[in-house]
């Protein structure tokens, strides 16, 4: 994590489509937003975003955004830091 904290210096560091860095990197205090992008499509089974979080981490909306076609996009921040 040291190394992503000094590439966070440097500037913004966008990630998209991976949990378990995400995960971890939200564990580690080092995400600023985190944005949800929710699809209408329901699919029966599949994977919790979050399984190899090992702490809670509570979350403030701070925008929504939705889409004639459905689609929302949410962003968060974390509540607490």
């Amino acid at each position: 994590m040291k190394e992503v904290r000094k590439l966070k210096q440097e500037g913004d560091i966008v990630i998209l489509g991976s949990a378990s860095i995400v995960t971890k990197l939200t564990e580690a205090g080092l995400v600023d937003e985190l944005q949800l992008v929710v699809h209408p499509v329901l699919l029966g089974r599949g994977q919790t975003m979050f399984a190899g979080a090992t702490e809670p981490c509570e979350l403030k909306l701070t925008k929504t955004r939705a889409f004639e076609n459905g689609v929302i996009v949410s962003s968060y921040a974390p509540a607490k830091r």
